[in-house]
């Protein structure tokens, strides 16, 4: 987790992130909040035994989006790292060489760096664990395509890493017209023994269709939320191990609240929640408490 040194709203990706949202406050003020917000959800995360990695964001150059550093780099259980092409151009130094020197200094195996951010030279970009979900225990990787997930890109992630991919359009309503989701975590998470979508999403009858039968055949019990508490950021959760290998599903506040007594109690039959107020995070940031983690699956010594 990269903790923010200049968060505040990015422009450069309000223009197809639906979820940001301006304020009135300094951007002083919005990073102190976000900072505290951050340090709050550490703090949960390890009081129930989940190992963070915490790495402070630079002064210079300037990232407002730090913090969400699982669109740049994912981590896989052989020893490879995968480095993304990003959408918007000040992301773009977000990527940093030290992340990794410090995962080695830690006792994590890198074997191999496959690098795909030269496809932004022409104009393609996927990034990351936010366009793309990983089933790491079926080998199947999620995808709804849009202008941060390349189907050509994705479909090659999908080849190197050995994943099989299941492609779909997820679009939400924006301004009465219906637009694609920025990224595929903010609509769905897969756990280990469930998956939380919002169908709604899906306006092709034959990709809901298949999207349902791959998930169902792997045993995952479908929780399925509204396209309102996606707004919310409900599907932007993730699965964690944490002490006596226990599992958590780790969501904001703002997710927590929106769901139901059903939803709820689906979820607890798996796994028990953990959830953080990461309201400035969400409205400014346009992401929630899942982009905020970058899973680190690598070998150690």
């Amino acid at each position: 987790m990269v903790r923010p040194t200049s968060f505040r709203m990015n422009e450069q990706t309000a223009v197809n992130n639906y979820y940001q949202q301006n304020t009135a406050l300094l951007p002083a003020t919005i990073n102190k909040k976000a900072q505290q917000e951050f340090d709050n959800f550490v703090d949960k995360l390890r009081a129930v035994g989940v190992e963070v990695i915490v790495i402070n964001d630079t002064e210079v150059p300037s990232t407002p989006d730090a913090l969400f550093p699982n669109n740049w780099i994912s981590f896989h259980e052989n020893g490879d790292v995968a480095i993304y092409p990003m959408f918007a151009e000040n992301r773009r130094q977000e990527r940093r060489e030290d992340v990794l020197e410090t995962l080695e200094e830690k006792g994590f195996i890198i074997e191999n760096v496959i690098d795909y951010s030269e496809a932004e030279d022409e104009g393609y970009f996927l990034e990351g664990t936010g366009s793309m979900i990983l089933d790491r225990q079926n080998r199947k990787a999620y995808c709804a395509i849009s202008p941060r997930a390349d189907e050509e890109l994705f479909i090659e992630f999908c080849e190197d890493f050995e994943y099989t991919p299941v492609v779909f359009i997820a679009n939400q309503t924006v301004n009465g017209k219906r637009e694609p989701i920025y990224h595929t975590n903010v609509m769905m998470c897969v756990a280990e023994k469930f998956a939380i979508v919002c169908m709604d999403a899906i306006d092709d009858k034959k990709e809901k269709k298949n999207l349902l039968k791959h998930l169902k055949s792997d045993g995952k019990e479908v929780i399925t939320i509204s396209e309102k508490q996606v707004t919310q950021f409900a599907g932007n959760m993730l699965q964690l191990i944490g002490g006596e290998e226990k599992p958590y599903l780790v969501m904001s506040s703002s997710a927590f609240n929106s769901l139901n007594d059903n939803q709820r109690n689906t979820i607890n039959k798996y796994s028990k929640i953990i959830h953080s107020p990461l309201e400035t995070i969400e409205t400014c940031g346009g992401g929630s408490a899942r982009c905020m983690m970058a899973e680190v699956f690598l070998p150690k010594e």
